[in-house]
């Protein structure tokens, strides 16, 4: 059985790489930021290979102010259509597989723009129901849906619900979506004072991807 695991960025996936190297089966992309990149990433991964199962994961913003950092979640997707063979499909046992290592099932919303704040975590909250936020996963879901494969999100909390990032990371990204270091480095100029934020920001990211994995290691095939 083939699985792909999905992460838009190599921070989130990096714990994980060392777990996939010793599982025959398993591969990694990186997506990059947003539906569009990938959408284009998965389109073309899928057109040289067929996974059998496919996760997408990285990191989420908490809506539901019961999350708390570092809190792996998932919601299951598209389930894989009957073929007939009397073998397991890979879909058919994951969301017991989550919970045993810890997962939460919840609601995502696929948002265009990082939710920088705890007032714009609220409003989404009030307008979509959602408990937690990202950027790639509907995209992903629809993808798969289109190729009948199964698809499960399961992504680890890396600010919750009352967490403001320290800048606004909209503002300084590229039109690709990726991060603009140049204007990045003019932030931090301007606002030294967020210096200590950013670290500490850093160190809960680097907290919620080793989560993941290990969530991860325990629900992907050995």
């Amino acid at each position: 059985m083939t699985q792909l695991i999905c992460f838009a960025l190599a921070e989130e996936a990096a714990p994980f790489h060392k777990i996939a190297a010793k599982r025959p089966g398993v591969c990694t992309l990186i997506v990059a930021i947003g539906r569009q990149n990938a959408e284009k990433a998965v389109r073309s991964f899928l057109a040289a290979s067929t996974p059998d199962l496919v996760l997408t994961c990285g990191f989420a913003g908490g809506l539901n102010p019961e999350l708390k950092l570092g809190d792996v979640v998932f919601e299951m997707g598209n389930p894989q259509p009957a073929t007939g063979s009397q073998s397991e499909p890979p879909y058919v046992g994951c969301y017991e597989k989550l919970v045993a290592a810890g997962a939460k099932p919840v609601k995502f919303f696929c948002a265009d723009r990082i939710a920088t704040t705890a007032a714009e975590k609220k409003k989404l909250r009030a307008e979509t129901g959602a408990d937690a936020v990202e950027m790639e996963s509907g995209a992903i879901h629809a993808v798969c849906r289109e190729h009948g494969l199964a698809c499960v999100t399961v992504r680890v909390i890396s600010d919750p619900a009352d967490e403001d990032l320290p800048l606004d990371f909209n503002a300084l990204a590229k039109p690709d979506k990726s991060l603009d270091f140049g204007k990045l480095a003019w932030a931090i100029a301007k606002s030294p004072g967020k210096i200590g934020a950013l670290r500490k920001l850093q160190k809960h990211t680097s907290l919620a991807a080793k989560q993941l994995a290990a969530v991860l290691a325990q629900v992907i095939s050995p």
